[in-house]
């Protein structure tokens, strides 16, 4: 049977179509091998799957910076040396060397780039240390309060590794991982004009999800309610709605992506919903998602009128922290270097 030119000429516009369709799926596809391990019972599917060249650039990108040289203590404490230390508010306890070793590692934290604006010119007033004139001191005032609470009030999180700037900054002023409240793009008409929060890809949820884009404004503050599997058995469930159960699952496949890990890690694929049947990283997690919401509401929503305009979200809010900010792709930051182990003074409450 021979075809007519129009039958090949749609059949070829066909199959072009198709492959355009199959790019995005195309583009998440990995190519063996893979590596595989096993978490949990025989049967039940809990698997960690990792891709060996991703996970090398993943060590190079999560390498813990060498922390400077312990010093001696001089015996004079900040507070006690009015001369040379004013207006120090959060740290007034320390000793002056320990004061001055920590000063130096914030800088290479935070702002080791070259030019005027660095190193401790980023924050201070060369010529006035004492002065609060340049709003990323009094923001790192705030930051360093903020890190000193997750790493005394959070030990259910952290445990006893903790963190330190560098575990968010990496060298950078602003973190690359931080998020604000998303307006979405811009409304078309018609059929159209209602995308009810979702089917825009974006970096925050995974590309290529019909998700919502903007989970973390509703469930990343304190008394979010996330779970959405029905107690009880229909009808009279006590699930969550369509809508409030498309959030939560595009908030975890934002902890799958920004921990490199599996459902599974935490989950138990035989029942999703029992903890009982969880593995202990699922109540880690738990306590990493109160943390986050108590954090920014706490920390950093408090700094909304010192944040510039262009160190601010779209709709004037502050840019927050959610799990991609610390972890970075790996399910321990820095692959569990502790940090604020060897800066102990950033584990101490806060008066």
């Amino acid at each position: 049977m021979k075809l007519s030119a129009s039958t090949l000429t749609a059949a070829l516009l066909g199959a072009v179509v198709i492959v355009l369709l199959m790019i995005p799926m195309m583009l998440q596809w990995e190519r063996p091998p893979m590596d595989s391990e096993q978490l949990g019972y025989r049967g039940v599917g809990m698997e960690q799957i990792t891709n060996p060249r991703s996970a090398e650039i993943l060590a190079a990108l999560n390498k813990a910076p060498v922390p400077d040289d312990p010093v001696e203590n001089d015996g004079v404490l900040v507070k006690n040396d009015s001369e040379n230390y004013k207006n120090v508010q959060v740290l007034g306890d320390l000793d002056t060397a320990q004061f001055n070793r920590l000063m130096n590692s914030i800088t290479t934290w935070v702002a080791p780039q070259e030019g005027d604006n660095a190193g401790c010119a980023y924050c201070h007033n060369v010529e006035n240390m004492a002065s609060d004139e340049i709003y990323t001191k009094v923001v790192a005032r705030r930051m360093l309060q903020m890190t000193k609470a997750i790493n005394s009030e959070y030990k259910s999180h952290v445990q006893a590794t903790g963190v330190t700037c560098y575990t968010c900054h990496r060298g950078q002023p602003v973190p690359a991982n931080v998020w604000s409240i998303n307006p979405g793009p811009k409304q078309a008409s018609g059929m159209a004009a209602s995308r009810d929060g979702q089917n825009q890809g974006g970096m925050k949820v995974p590309a290529y999800a019909s998700l919502p884009y903007d989970p973390f404004t509703t469930l990343l503050k304190p008394g979010a309610n996330i779970r959405v599997i029905a107690s009880t058995a229909l009808p009279g469930g006590t699930g969550g709605s369509i809508q409030s159960t498309e959030k939560t699952y595009a908030l975890m496949m934002h902890m799958s992506t920004g921990l490199g890990v599996n459902c599974t890690f935490c989950h138990n694929s035989r029942i999703f919903s029992s903890w009982e049947q969880s593995r202990p990283q699922r109540v880690t997690a738990w306590h990493g998602i109160k943390m986050a919401g108590e954090v920014n509401q706490t920390y950093m929503d408090s700094l909304t009128d010192v944040f510039p305009a262009n160190r601010k979200g779209p709709m004037g809010d502050v840019l927050k922290i959610n799990c991609a900010t610390c972890h970075q792709g790996v399910n321990k930051p820095l692959y569990g270097f502790s940090m604020a182990k060897e800066y102990p003074e950033l584990s101490v409450p806060n008066p």
